[in-house]
């Protein structure tokens, strides 16, 4: 079996694996205080081009969202997202969960635009009776999408000078960002991500370590006093330096960018591979995700050889599937993927035949 389920599903990372296999048997102390952790943050901020910027290690990434989220908000405001992104979808409530209510916007392929976050403030403020409603207090978008598209450097600066005007402040998901940084086409540089958002994070699950988010703290006017906040919401870690290692290693070499550039090249390989049998890309994604619309007795058939999600509820003759790659997705994995499709379609050419 192989499996394009998630960039989640194997372990860490060889190289992060061995780092902290060699500092086990060391005592340091405790949540984060640890001269490991302190190094990774140092390594973040000069890769972020932000030396001023503050770095906390979470456990992972819902606890990051309703956290970050919760700090962010005043207690009548909600944070506006797009109808398809991650908080408003699959978060099973987070965010609600701390008192805040997700405020949706259109989603473009997974993206939002700045015209329709000026939109929305606009009009809730042009309502005399705006007091009696959830203000937008904050934007998250994330990058890339829930669909695996990425913002162009222009939108991003758009959509930040959107929220800046309008005094609300701008959080992106990162969970996935070294696949859209290194996403086929992309201008847009973790120095851009730092310099256009007040509160960002970089996420290590998804990309190679065993667990962990790095949120980066750009805006020195918030989250002041954010790690009793992340221990109320339980992501302090008592082991800290456990996080610390694993984003040390991840930055020390640049192993966090390259994991991300050749998870995508997978993924480019995996599209060329539908492509090639006539089976086109659902959503233009340029990372690590990809989904395909295809027909029933085509996902049959792959699922005998291949662990992959189902992108809503199955159709009747043809449903949305997605494939990701990850830092153990090897190009084995691809080939024997395509072998599977070839299989099908040789299958379907002699039924037609006869």
């Amino acid at each position: 079996m192989i499996y394009f389920d998630s960039d989640y599903m194997s372990g860490a990372h060889h190289k992060v694996m061995e780092r902290l296999l060699k500092t086990n048997s060391e005592h340091t102390t405790g949540y984060g205080t640890d001269p490991y952790t302190a190094k990774a943050a140092d390594l973040i901020r000069k890769a972020c081009g932000a030396p001023d910027a503050r770095v906390h290690f979470l456990v992972g990434g819902t606890q990051t969202n309703a956290t970050v989220i919760d700090g962010l908000l005043a207690r009548h405001e909600g944070v506006l997202a797009a109808e398809s992104g991650h908080i408003n979808v699959h978060e099973s409530g987070a965010i609600e969960a701390t008192g805040h209510k997700v405020l949706t916007l259109p989603s473009y392929q997974g993206k939002v635009s700045a015209e329709d976050v000026r939109n929305f403030i606009s009009s809730f403020y042009s309502d005399d009776t705006y007091e009696h409603m959830v203000a937008p207090g904050m934007l998250y978008i994330s990058f890339p999408t829930e669909y695996g598209t990425v913002y162009s450097l222009n939108e991003l600066e758009d959509i930040s000078k959107a929220c800046h005007d309008a005094g609300i402040t701008l959080f992106i998901d990162g969970a996935r960002l070294g696949f859209g940084l290194a996403a086929e086409g992309s201008d847009v540089t973790l120095e851009d991500i730092a310099r256009l958002a007040d509160v960002f994070y970089i996420g290590g699950t998804k990309v190679g370590a065993l667990f962990g988010e790095a949120v980066v703290i750009t805006n020195p006017s918030i989250l002041k006093h954010f790690t009793p906040l992340v221990k109320q919401h339980g992501a302090l870690l008592a082991k800290g330096r456990l996080l610390g290692v694993q984003f040390e290693a991840l930055f020390e070499d640049g192993l966090y960018f390259r994991i991300g550039s050749e998870a995508v090249r997978k993924a480019i390989r995996l599209r060329e591979a539908f492509e090639s049998k006539g089976f086109k890309a659902a959503v233009p994604s340029p990372t690590n995700q990809q989904f395909f619309v295809l027909p029933n007795a085509v996902i049959d058939l792959l699922k005998e050889e291949a662990s992959f999600e189902m992108w809503g509820p199955r159709g009747e003759t043809e449903s949305t599937v997605r494939f990701v790659t990850g830092w153990s997705t090897t190009d084995e994995d691809i080939d024997a993927l395509e072998k599977t499709l070839l299989t099908y379609l040789k299958s379907s050419c002699a039924t037609a035949v006869m």
